[in-house]
């Protein structure tokens, strides 16, 4: 058995047969959970993992915008030359 990260309501699950990855719902307040972990059993909140990737890629694609005007800067200086 697992408590939900939302509510704390016990989720009875057979914990043996689940697998990292897999989808559960809480039955008294419908959270969308996940498997992020086995032994322990650990699970969290699926639009907190959605989150989490959303942000690693906003970083990502903020870099990326960086390392562009950079250059294009330089690109500039050396026009004016």
């Amino acid at each position: 058995m697992v408590d939900c990260p939302k509510c704390d309501a016990v989720i009875d699950v057979e914990e043996e047969e689940l697998d990292e990855g897999e989808p559960l719902i809480c039955e008294d307040c419908g959270a969308r959970l996940v498997v992020v972990g086995v032994d322990p059993l650990e699970i969290e909140l699926e639009d907190d993992l959605d989150d989490d990737d959303d942000e690693d890629f906003d970083e990502d694609f903020d870099d990326e915008d960086e390392d562009e005007e950079d250059e294009e800067d330089e690109e500039e200086e050396e026009d004016w030359r």
